[in-house]
């Protein structure tokens, strides 16, 4: 793969996990998992998430709950193309309730996004988050 190639399919892969973000601030669990496979995983602190339409239906409870009116901030990290068909993104997401601009280290996570390609476009096969600080720190 050339550099140009690959900084294509990097900016392909970073599409994806934009308009996941994107999905997040307009609070639309619908567009939020329009680009994860089927069978998609979601691993989140207390909660393994095992289909699209599963990681759909948590994220449209959250949107209408604990995350109502909520935005997120967002820093990629790293992006890796494991081959043609696979790679992996690592970033930095933040929860900002309504008046704030940066999120408390309690509210952000590092996240591991797994992606593959199926029929020439990125789609998300596995997400997972850990908190930034473990307990007790801040």
């Amino acid at each position: 793969m050339t550099t140009q190639e690959q900084k294509l399919e990097e900016a392909a892969i970073l599409d994806v996990v934009k308009g996941v973000y994107e999905a997040w601030n307009n609070a639309d669990p619908d567009a939020f998992v329009a680009e994860y496979f089927e069978d998609a995983t979601a691993v989140l602190p207390g909660s393994y998430l095992k289909s699209r339409q599963g990681i759909r239906d948590a994220m449209a409870f959250s949107f209408n709950g604990p995350l109502k009116g909520t935005r997120s901030s967002d820093k990629v990290l790293d992006v890796r193309l494991l081959n043609d068909d696979a790679a992996v993104v690592i970033s930095e997401t933040g929860i900002l309730i309504p008046g704030e601009s940066e999120a408390p280290p309690e509210r952000t996570v590092y996240a591991t996004w797994v992606l593959a390609k199926k029929d020439g476009k990125w789609l998300l096969a596995a997400y997972s988050n850990s908190p930034s600080v473990g307990p007790g720190q801040s």
